[in-house]
């Protein structure tokens, strides 16, 4: 089954000036590759990383992931804090340098890419609740139960975004040890046995 959440996650994009980006990825993940490549290691492949700088850009690339998808059997994501390209310019410099007294020369290629992965400049937050498996469907209406108990008050829930076993909930932050304590309240769960919480991570965009 093609999971295609291109429609799904456009409105989530939002652009504050021109200073603002969203790190997206096509990745072909270890547990994905059909063998191992000679001579290389057995991490997770980069096969390419768009910085989408508005709406325009992200239709236009569109075709263009999904057959970069489909051709070598990979996943595109992406992830839904914003970047800042003048921040980052910064933090790359600093990996840089960082590698470059460590005298770890080959890594520099991949530097920028590497930031944008780890710093966002985001003020409206975006968690993910990894569900995954099964019984997904249930936990996922504990969640919708449990989050509106949580403080802050108001809405947290942004989107739901498929994955190919699960389902991805993409919510602002909330106060996790409530969570916590209304999950095994309510429903007897410990919420970490069933869902993974991810702060800064990418979210499905297109699996093939």
């Amino acid at each position: 089954m093609t999971v295609d959440n291109f429609d799904l996650i456009r409105p989530l994009l939002n652009f504050r000036s021109d200073d603002d980006f969203y790190f997206l990825q096509v990745l072909l993940r270890k547990k994905d590759m059909k063998r191992n490549v000679q001579g290389t290691n057995n991490n997770n492949r980069l096969v390419k990383a768009y910085y989408v700088r508005n709406l325009e850009y992200f239709d236009f690339i569109k075709p263009e992931v999904i057959e970069l998808c489909n051709v070598f059997g990979a996943r595109a994501c992406i992830n839904l804090n914003r970047r800042s390209y003048r921040k980052l310019a910064f933090q790359t410099l600093q990996k840089v340098t960082d590698l470059i007294v460590n005298e770890e020369y080959t890594k520099i290629n991949k530097a920028y890419s590497s930031v944008c992965g780890k710093f966002s400049n985001e003020t409206d937050k975006k968690w993910i609740l990894d569900l995954d498996g099964e019984d997904f469907s249930t936990t996922k209406e504990q969640i919708l139960k449990v989050l509106p108990m949580c403080r802050p008050a108001g809405g947290k829930l942004a989107a739901e975004i498929p994955s190919k076993s699960g389902l991805h909930i993409i919510t602002k932050p909330f106060a996790l040890n409530e969570f916590d304590i209304f999950m095994l309240d309510v429903f007897d769960v410990k919420w970490t046995d069933v869902i993974e919480l991810h702060k800064n991570n990418p979210t499905n965009l297109y699996i093939p």
